[in-house]
């Protein structure tokens, strides 16, 4: 890897937002983080700050740094960072990319600036990865260049690549003649934002050309052409691209994120040609995903961009798991219930959640993607991101920006100050309003002109004095709606004009083209008021060019707003903001912009233009390929936190090799049948039942002398019946509170414990049931819980919240209880209520059963342990029972119902400690316990090590008072123990396994490595209600199976 980062692995590192003032309001909050390549210092905008801690050796050297105390490695702790780099940043200790890049301008000609259509445009580009011609202008500049890119190699002995696919390379192709081609550069944001990306990473550019191109001979002479321009093609041919692009991308996803419906299908033909259009965008993205693995090197950066590629992280991933891939979307993301209406929503929402960093322009568009995801896929958000099983995708906010020196530079040539003495002439006496807009139906054009008609209409005071200039650029005239929208906008320009409009003067002048680089920078710098009014946009970059382009006047201008641009977060506190659909309110925003103090103009201009040249594009692009350097650093550190994949063929082989083995499955989402559903169903998901290639494996196991099989289960008794009635099989029911035989018998595993506190908690539970819809109550022997996994997800969680606090501060508070709180469930259980705690006894009764009349002695013990499980975090303990790596002593005993440990004498009394050691880390738990058992009759305290009432069998020498003379019951090693964890990464448990499939697959290939092969004979022992042993009665309201009553409880 070409980057180094010291991070502590017991420290868990969190997102942290920065504003450059924190304090004040105008700020608007921008992600800072960094990652330390060793020996290199990433060249920023003077706002930014290094992104690298210079050993002390090199810091010596380093004249530009002042007296800072500089650590050798980077530590994990974002804050920590943050202070630093802001400490180094105030210092002024920074490289500045804009004299980097001013130099290298000089040093080409002058002109750093991306004009329009220029060839000096792509000079700049290219100079980037192109080795400088010998024949370039010099000079001093180029010199002082020279010595920056010197001193820039010696700090970056190889940089990093970074990888940048969007669907459109920045380069437009026209075919000359035979295979000669013209390339242009494409103007646009992102081509802007990514030059300065240049000067830290070698980066390679791939996208669609543009162009079809047919043949083989002319994609070959377009792939070099293009390959001298750091640029890779991916040729797609017009039906793909038709559906894909024209189809797909611009009519289904570009109307949804920007709030407007999907439309009504009256036919079934224009469903099928959906289907045929996320059918070519898979596949055009399939064609990306293919490019991109042929150019990709270890240690590259993949960024992919925008809502064509939703699809490519997914596929990258396929193709290479340890891929580096970042997704950027530059339009709005909508809100979940307007996400929710497309369908196949969930397969682009889990395609984009295999990214490492998803980023979004504004806050918002990122709330509303992690709602959409929990709302959805029923994931878990999260203030970092979305969690899916462990695994963490960060989201967040990385607001663009532009290159405002582009703008600035343009002011002082002559051909831009010549413009705007000829505008100001025309404009001479009045005042001028400014809107630039591509003519799209977001835009809100006629809503803008009828607030322009209604201030006209109330101030005729105001007529031949104030004039609107709006630019219109076409865009996508072939398509139906948006030559209605033309239409409309010329119609409304025309009421006007005709209105108020007199022989010498018109109150608008309507544009329908673009301008010039030029004579766009002028007309910036000559109006007074500038009019965004989109309908939705992903952040509109027009008021930041606006912003940029009035520094040069004595009188500042106007920035009025639409509140739904994503730039109304960033320059909300300079601008007038607006809501384009309330027309009264956007007419009386024009007043107050005309009539607006020069002292307010002031105060208002600075504050936004503070924010556009220090959030600048350049700035955008380092914080977000240095956050996915960072995101991927910390994922693969939690990665080695995680326990590892189950070696399936070692775990086999040990239970091959071993004569006693003790097999322990959880139930739920271990070994149940998938419920075949298209959205969540509270009805058929109710219904537990057995994985159909769980059958004939238990079947198997169960038949073999020498292996035991437990299902160890939070379930009720009567649900496990229903289950595993036919197997001969241990059941273990309600967390091991009660444990089943092999001839049906149900016994307690702790007697007499207190339950005065279910009836209060009973009814709070259901006063919250009542008033959350879709959340019911599990009524259970030993504890009760309140699931709101099918209710709305954030206000689940709310009265989830206000559930426990009423519990941990209310008339409980002080009960023998623990509250567990579950993914999205609340449970109230007895304190030492755990699968853990119930273990030791189940494992006893299992030899007891094994070797009746006093035959177990000591040698004989379990010999191979495996137990396998999605449990929650309390019961977990369980996998520690057996742990070979255990570092206490590991002698337990059954006090008071409850299990406890030898300890090390000066431990509290009152308290018991889980300590495990795994990769020489070692972590110790105190939980806090109180007394288990109620008074019996005559006011004494029973406990279970004195009496086993309704659980020993006649004729048995043992009993379980008799525990401790029996010693140890299991004898494993590390090679001979297994516990693994199914669905979640963060588990005590040594290994893990995804799925419920992967489960069933490995007890598969043990039944197969059974020795047992189950004979004809011996199909009638596996039913328990057949042969010898007792028929087992369901579960009735007065009474437990096998006679034990309910008040014993």
């Amino acid at each position: 890897m070409p980057y180094s980062l010291t991070i502590k692995a017991s420290q868990k590192t969190k997102q942290v937002w920065e504003g450059d003032e924190s304090s004040v309001p105008t700020s608007t909050p921008q992600r800072r983080s960094s990652l330390s390549f060793l020996g290199e210092l990433n060249c920023r905008p003077s706002n930014l700050i290094r992104t690298t801690s210079l050993t002390e050796d090199e810091a010596k050297h380093d004249l530009s740094v002042p007296k800072v105390s500089l650590t050798p490695s980077v530590t994990s702790a974002r804050v920590e960072r943050l202070v630093r780099e802001r400490q180094l940043r105030r210092s002024g200790s920074c490289y500045t990319l804009g004299d980097e890049v001013d130099a290298k301008s000089e040093a080409l000609g002058g002109n750093g600036g991306m004009v329009g259509g220029g060839g000096n445009r792509m000079g700049e580009w290219w100079a980037a990865t192109e080795p400088q011609s010998s024949h370039s202008k010099a000079g001093a500049h180029m010199d002082n260049y020279e010595g920056s890119r010197n001193l820039n190699e010696k700090l970056h002995p190889s940089k990093q690549r970074l990888l940048v696919v969007a669907n459109r390379l920045p380069v437009s192709a026209i075919r000359l003649e035979g295979d000669k081609w013209d390339l242009q550069l494409s103007a646009g944001g992102l081509v802007s934002a990514l030059l300065g990306v240049k000067h830290s990473f070698e980066t390679r550019w791939i996208g669609w050309p543009g162009v079809s191109v047919h043949d083989e001979k002319g994609r070959a002479s377009l792939t070099e052409a293009l390959a001298l321009k750091g640029c890779v093609p991916v040729f797609l041919d017009d039906d793909t691209v038709d559906q894909y692009y024209n189809g797909y991308c611009n009519n289904v996803l570009w109307p949804l994120f920007h709030y407007i419906g999907l439309p009504q299908a009256d036919r079934l033909a224009a469903t099928r040609s959906l289907d045929s259009q996320f059918q070519a965008y898979q596949h055009a993205n399939s064609l990306f995903a293919k490019i991109v693995f042929s150019q990709y090197q270890e240690g590259d950066v993949v960024w992919c961009h925008d809502y064509h590629l939703m699809c490519l992280p997914q596929k990258l991933k396929e193709l290479n798991p340890h891929m580096k891939v970042g997704w950027f979307l530059h339009t709005p993301f909508p809100s979940s219930e307007i996400y929710r209406t497309l369908p196949l929503r969930s397969e682009l929402l889990k395609a984009v959640l295999t990214a490492d960093l998803i980023g979004f322009h504004t806050y918002d568009y990122a709330r509303h993607f992690v709602s959409a995801c929990t709302r959805i896929l029923g994931l878990e958000g999260t203030p970092e991101g979305v969690e899916d099983q462990g695994k963490l995708t960060r989201v967040a906010a990385f607001p663009i920006g532009i290159d405002p020196e582009r703008f600035i530079s343009a002011l002082e040539t002559e051909q831009v100050k010549l413009h705007v003495k000829e505008l100001l002439r025309f404009f001479a006496g009045r005042k001028v309003m400014l809107g630039v807009d591509r003519l799209d139906m977001i835009k809100g054009i006629p809503q803008k002109l009828l607030a322009f008609e209604m201030f006209l209409e109330k101030n005729p005071q105001w007529r031949e004095k104030v004039m609107l200039v709006q630019i219109a650029v076409p865009t996508r005239t072939d398509v139906h709606e948006y030559q209605r929208l033309t239409s409309q906008v010329h119609e409304i320009v025309g009421r006007i004009n005709g209105r108020f409009g007199t022989v010498t003067f018109v109150p608008i002048n309507h544009l329908d083209r673009s301008l010039a680089f030029h004579e766009l920078c002028a007309l910036y710098a000559s109006t007074d008021v500038v009019l965004v009014t989109s309908l939705r946009d992903g952040m509109n970059l027009v008021s930041y060019e606006y912003v940029a382009c009035q520094h040069m006047k004595n009188t500042e201008g106007v920035l009025v707003l639409s509140e739904f641009a994503g730039a109304a977060q960033s320059l909300g506190a300079g601008a007038i903001l607006v809501n384009p659909w309330n027309i009264r309110e956007m007419y009386k925003a024009i007043e107050e912009a005309l009539t607006m103090s020069d002292e307010e103009r002031k105060e208002r201009h600075r504050h936004n233009f503070t924010h556009v040249m220090t959030h600048t594009a350049q700035a955008w692009a380092v914080n977000f390929v240095s956050e996915l350097n960072d995101t991927y650093v910390e994922a693969e550190l939690r990665t080695l936190n995680e326990p590892p994949v189950l070696p399936v063929d070692t775990a086999k082989e040990s239970f091959r090799r071993c004569t006693n083995r003790l097999l322990i499955f959880g139930f739920n989402s271990t070994i149940t049948a998938a419920v075949e559903a298209p959205r969540r169903d509270q009805i058929k998901e109710s219904k537990l039942g057995l994985h159909p290639g769980m059958k004939d494996s238990l079947k198997t196991l169960c038949s073999d002398p020498n292996t035991d099989v437990v299902i160890l289960s939070g379930s009720r008794l009567d649900v496990l019946e229903e289950v595993f009635g036919e197997y001969g099989i241990w059941l273990a029911a309600e967390n091991g509170m009660y444990l089943r035989d092999l001839s049906g018998n149900w016994m307690p595993t702790m007697e007499h414990l207190n339950m005065d506190w279910k009836e209060y908690v009973q009814r709070v539970f259901d006063y919250f049931c009542q008033r959350t819809p879709r959340s019911y109550v599990e009524k259970r022997e030993t504890s009760l819980v309140w699931n709101y996994k099918y209710a709305d997800v954030d206000f689940g969680k709310v009265q989830a919240r206000n559930m426990l606090q009423h519990l941990w501060t209310g008339p409980i508070s002080n009960a023998a209880v623990d509250v567990v709180q579950g993914q999205k469930s609340v449970e109230v259980r007895p304190i030492g209520v755990s699968k853990g705690a119930a273990i030791d006894r189940i494992v006893f009764e299992i030899l007891r059963n094994k070797y009746p009349n006093g035959s177990y002695t000591s040698n004989i013990q379990f010999d191979f342990v495996m137990c396998v499980g999605h449990f929650l975090s309390k019961d977990e303990d369980v996998f520690a029972y057996f742990d070979p790596e255990i570092v206490l002593h590991r002698d337990y005993r059954c006090s008071n119902g409850k299990m406890e440990r030898n300890l090390d004498p000066r431990l509290p009394a009152k308290s018991y400690d889980r300590v495990s050691s795994k990769s020489n880390k070692t972590s110790v738990v105190r939980t806090k316990t109180y007394p288990l058992i109620s008074p019996d009759h005559n006011g004494s305290h029973s406990s279970s090590s004195h009496s086993r009432s309704n659980s020993s069998k006649d004729g048995s020498i043992y009993s379980y008072s008799d525990r401790d003379l029996m010693g140890d019951l299991v004898n494993v090693s590390s090679d001979t123990y297994i516990s693994c964890a199914v669905g979640k990464k963060r588990s005590s448990a040594r290994y893990y396994l995804d799925t419920v499939n992967e489960v069933v697959s490995f007890v598969k290939s043990l039944a197969d490595a059974c020795p047992c092969e189950l004979d004809s004979e011996d199909q009638s022992v596996l039913s328990v209600g057949s042969g010898s042993g007792p028929h087992v009665s369901p579960c009735s309201a007065d009474s437990l199976p096998n006679g034990i009553p309910r008040h014993d409880l």
